[in-house]
């Protein structure tokens, strides 16, 4: 009835009924949170140190038991920093979503959803699905020609040399400072929002809840835990999906609600946000409340790909999120750490399961910050307060429980990866390098502990000291392309090109570092007149400095390379040649693993697929959209649907698929287990039938009265 009246007056009366947008509810509240809290201070100390100490202890306990059932015997700094080089691609897969799920992906990608419509939870989706779908070509290509390597600076220095490993270094630990500072920061803000935990306090404490597993169990407990992580994550992001969709709300009305809301006229959105329904006692600013047509979408419309800011944020979020993959160690960790054999298929699978997070994510709880017209200030949303807001108005405290649970999960898990990865680099590139070139393996573990535990700490106070200058998620998110961008083109062609040059790697990083940051004060100066903290953050500025970035760096590198350093083509076979093992720990390095025909027929299907949905996602898809211009009913029906799908067949791939691979050591696992519960020894239990007491060369003892006497027992009778 509301949308058939004909005054704006009476249109807006009439909409003013319960769980009818604008709701009711909220009527003259200037803000969504208000600085109240749903939750108690004590249920953020809860999940901060509780959560954290309960995972930490699981994480360690499965390690353990996995490495004294599993017969893998202790932990070498081999072990430790590669997980043995054997893991699976589900469990690939897996740690793929887990790393690249950060808590931007969970906050921001609802965030440009509140902006820009349908068109940002796609950009954000695909515009960061195609870096890991391009990576998995970087993995296979490490596995061929630098199967020893422990970081990507190892391979590095052992093509280009010192100059070349000192720049590149510096990138990679840009890299990782600046993924830890998003996670911090954005959990920060919601643990804040939603507890009432003092931010400072949150930033500093949420660090500790990996720093326990990561430093006792290295690499392979960060994988464990990742997969715990990406199945809660998964679990919380089914539940929004079906509440928004199909308990609460249906695709019809979410649609029809969004339709509503760019009616608005600007009259009509000063009434809506008002201390007493009038224009007089509005407090309605242009941008800070999502009411209205959109500015720069086709028809202002929240329903259409056609979207200006959509599309500018997309071209930001591919140059920036090209960065933060192929210049970050964690990823190549996790390339290291593969089977050759899963390496290119775990990184295809895990980019794929991973579009359905900020994509169905964001289209349910995004979409519907909007549609119900929530009193989400700018503020609110650039800080990532729009999924926790969401959740909290459709299931109150326990939709403000899961999200804040949802949101640990994705910052412990990669930060546990990017603490494991700054760990290895300090470890091998420059305690190893330049300070002990005889380092044993125990002296590589125990820098890589300590390294651990001082780099969470850093990170808390740093992540502080953002928040203190005014930078919050959605400003560094949007940042960081210009500060790691320029390394991006030089290490592609570290993997893949023959003719690459050192001297022309290390001109074009820092070259395009200079250019990026040039173009981007030039910018902020030509568009505001004045530089600061805001000009520097608006989406066209923030566009030319990525933009740039990339772009120099890979025209500069094309063209020493090309015409001013023409050295002969570098022998790729010579390359695992000049980086040793710290102990002669083979494993994942057989001649099984390592055989050219196989690794060969590998790289030719991750090129193949790897190009082919990276075309799919980025060209192909936006371009089948724009006949629809403003999405019909039916349309958005079968987008949402699209969504929905994408979600579940993720969602049980990426938790099934780990669990079916690994049965074997889960077995092996559960039945040593049952034996020491049953108190049975292995001859008597099931671990004598599934073999292991032969594998871990267990004598038994025979009773003295059935003992034979011509002959001792032996290990292969036992």
């Amino acid at each position: 009835q509301a949308r058939n009246m004909s005054t704006p007056k009476e249109k807006l009366i009439l909409s003013i009924v319960p769980d009818v947008p604008p709701l009711e509810v909220f009527a003259g509240k200037t803000s969504f949170f208000e600085g109240t809290s749903p939750l108690s201070t004590s249920i953020g100390f809860l999940v901060v140190l509780g959560f954290g100490f309960i995972f930490s202890i699981f994480t360690t306990l499965v390690v353990m038991m996995e490495k004294y059932f599993g017969g893998h015997g202790s932990m070498t700094s081999e072990h430790f920093n590669t997980a043995g080089r054997m893991v699976k691609t589900g469990l690939t897969a897996s740690v793929i979503v887990s790393q690249w799920t950060w808590a931007a992906t969970l906050l921001q990608s609802s965030n440009v959803a509140w902006q820009f419509g349908v068109s940002g939870p796609f950009w954000y989706a695909s515009g960061a699905t195609i870096q890991v779908l391009l990576f998995g070509v970087l993995a296979i290509s490490l596995k061929q020609v630098a199967p020893s390597a422990h970081t990507m600076c190892e391979i590095v220095r052992a093509r280009w040399g010192k100059a070349a490993h000192l720049t590149f270094l510096f990138f990679a630990f840009c890299a990782n400072i600046i993924v830890t500072s998003m996670l911090l920061l954005g959990g920060a803000a919601t643990v804040e929002a939603l507890t009432g935990m003092d931010y400072r306090l949150a930033a500093f404490l949420i660090p500790w809840g990996v720093i326990l597993y990561t430093s006792a169990g290295g690499l392979k407990a960060t994988f464990l835990a990742s997969y715990l992580h990406t199945a809660v994550i998964f679990a919380v992001l089914i539940t929004m999906i079906l509440v928004v969709y199909i308990k609460e709300y249906g695709s019809d009305q979410i649609y029809a609600y969004l339709e509503q809301n760019t009616s608005y006229n600007t009259t009509e959105c000063q009434i809506i946000y008002s201390t007493n329904s009038t224009v007089e006692g509005t407090f309605y600013e242009q941008g800070k409340y999502s009411c209205g047509p959109v500015p720069g979408n086709a028809q202002g419309s929240y329903l259409t790909m056609l979207s200006e800011g959509g599309l500018m944020f997309g071209i930001i979020n591919i140059v920036g999120n090209f960065g933060t993959v192929f210049v970050d160690q964690s990823y190549w960790q996790s390339a290291i750490a593969a089977r050759p054999a899963s390496a290119a298929r775990g990184y295809l699978l895990g980019g794929l399961c991973w579009f359905a997070i900020p994509f169905s994510l964001a289209t349910s709880l995004g979409l519907t910050s909007t549609a119900l017209m929530l009193p989400i200030t700018s503020s609110e949303a650039g800080a990532g307060l729009v999924p926790p807001a969401v959740a909290t108005y459709l299931l109150g405290r326990g939709g403000s429980v899961a999200i804040l649970v949802m949101l640990f999960m994705a910052i412990v898990s990669t930060g546990s990866a990017e603490s494991i990865a700054v760990s290895s680099l300090i470890a091998y590139d420059v305690y190893r390098t330049y300070f002990n070139p005889e380092a044993t393996g125990k002296n590589i573990l125990m820098i890589s502990r300590i390294v651990i535990v001082g780099f969470g700490l850093f990170m808390g106070a740093f992540a502080i000291a953002l928040n203190e200058m005014g930078l919050n998620l959605g400003w560094v998110y949007l940042f960081m392309g210009i500060m790691i961008g320029s390394a991006v083109i030089p290490l592609w062609n570290l993997m893949t090109w023959d003719k690459a040059s050192g001297t022309g790697a290390i001109v074009a990083a820092w070259g395009g570092l200079v250019l990026s940051l040039t173009t981007w004060f030039i910018a902020a100066a030509s568009q505001s007149g004045t530089i600061n903290v805001a000009s520097l953050g608006t989406n066209e500025v923030m566009l030319s400095g990525n933009v740039v970035a990339i772009c120099s760096s890979g025209i500069i590198h094309y063209v020493w390379s090309k015409f001013i350093d023409k050295s002969p083509p570098f022998d790729f076979s010579t390359l695992n040649s000049k980086i040793s093992l710290v102990e002669q720990d083979m494993s994942g390095l057989g001649e099984e693993q390592q055989d050219p025909v196989e690794l060969a027929r590998s790289k030719r299907w991750i090129i193949r697929r790897g190009w082919g949905l990276t075309i799919v996602l980025v060209i192909i898809w936006p371009l089948l959209s724009v006949p629809a211009q403003v999405f019909s009913v039916d349309y958005f029906a079968f987008w949402v649907l699209v969504a929905i799908v994408w979600g579940f067949g993720s969602a049980v791939v990426i938790t099934v698929l780990p669990l079916v691979e690994s049965s074997e050591e889960l077995g092996k696992v559960f039945t040593g287990l049952m034996n020491i519960i049953m108190r049975k020894s292995p001859e008597e239990g099931v671990w004598a039938s599934s073999g292991l007491a032969a594998e871990k060369n267990v004598e038994i003892e025979m009773p003295a009265a059935d003992k034979p006497l011509e002959e001792e027992p032996s290990v292969e009778k036992s």
